[in-house]
């Protein structure tokens, strides 16, 4: 048995690395393709609606085909799910505007979220204020408020994380503010506005990982795609989240190919973006590289 629902964070509370796979625009969620990628090599699943169809009926059968299609060889009840919202973090008003979209997300039992563009300290609140109960107190009055999550949607996320909707209530909360929550969060820091607030930002209790976005920051600083090689603009501003995550105890996130990953992993980066035909070649390497264990 594993000792924990989602494989994702069980390793990175070993201080494993992890590696996702999933398209950000035009993912196909059916519960025949949730259930073949119930044997995914990834440690979890990256769900782009940020971009791609917002598709609740479709994201409800996926989640179904995984679990029916589990457990996996590592003992869990699904790989993880980590779905990019539609809503972005450009103020604490989008945010609570744009709340139905968490609590519709996590009811079918995701296992994290993804805030993109987040740029102030309020969106950032908002978003892990969103994400929580208020019987869970872990860090109100210390950077956030009350939860402001409703009750009813543990009875449709508990069955897909095999466990009872009591047991959903007392876990389903953000890690690793909540040493004994199941639910990840991540931020995406990708423009010139975000960049002003890294530090305050990152700071806000509740978040797990955060990317710098390499694709809107470029855009950002007025290119129309990622220069080859970095300029140094885009190097400063890739430096600049990473040590506001080392300051904050935020996992960075970044992609690695076969060829980088040993370097990226002594680096310190443990989220690691494995899509395309090398994705599971790049985490079997570094998976050696690290002296993981734990099954696929």
């Amino acid at each position: 048995m594993a000792a924990r629902i989602n494989r994702a964070l069980e390793l990175l509370e070993e201080d494993q690395p992890i590696y996702y796979t999933g398209a950000h625009i035009g993912a196909t969620l059916t519960y025949a393709v949730g259930k073949e990628m119930a044997s995914t090599w990834a440690d979890y699943i990256n769900i782009g609606m940020e971009h791609g169809t917002f598709d609740l009926k479709g994201l409800e059968e996926y989640m179904n085909g995984l679990f029916e299609g589990g457990p996996t060889a590592s003992g869990h009840p699904t790989p993880g799910v980590i779905v990019e919202l539609p809503v972005v973090g450009s103020s604490e008003e989008a945010v609570r505007s744009n709340a139905w979209q968490i609590t519709q997300v996590l009811a079918r039992g995701a296992h994290g979220l993804v805030l993109c563009h987040a740029e102030t300290v309020g969106a950032v609140k908002a978003f892990v204020e969103a994400c929580r109960y208020p019987f869970h107190s872990q860090g109100v009055g210390r950077g956030l408020d009350e939860g402001r999550r409703g009750s009813a949607g543990q009875g449709s996320a508990a069955p897909i994380w095999g466990i009872s909707p009591e047991e959903y209530l007392k876990i389903a909360d953000v890690w690793p503010l909540n040493s004994g929550g199941e639910i990840l969060l991540g931020l995406k820091i990708e423009n010139r506005r975000a960049l002003g607030n890294v530090e305050q930002i990152l700071s806000v209790p509740g978040v797990a990982f955060a990317e710098w976005g390499p694709g809107d920051m470029s855009m950002s600083f007025g290119y129309v795609e990622i220069p080859e090689p970095l300029t140094e603009e885009l190097i400063q501003a890739r430096g600049k989240v990473f040590t506001a995550c080392k300051e904050s105890g935020v996992r960075f996130l970044e992609s690695g190919t076969p060829d980088t990953i040993a370097r990226k992993i002594d680096e310190g980066i443990r989220v690691i973006s494995a899509e395309g035909p090398l994705g599971e070649d790049t985490a079997r390497v570094g998976r050696l590289y690290s002296g993981r264990t734990m099954p696929v």
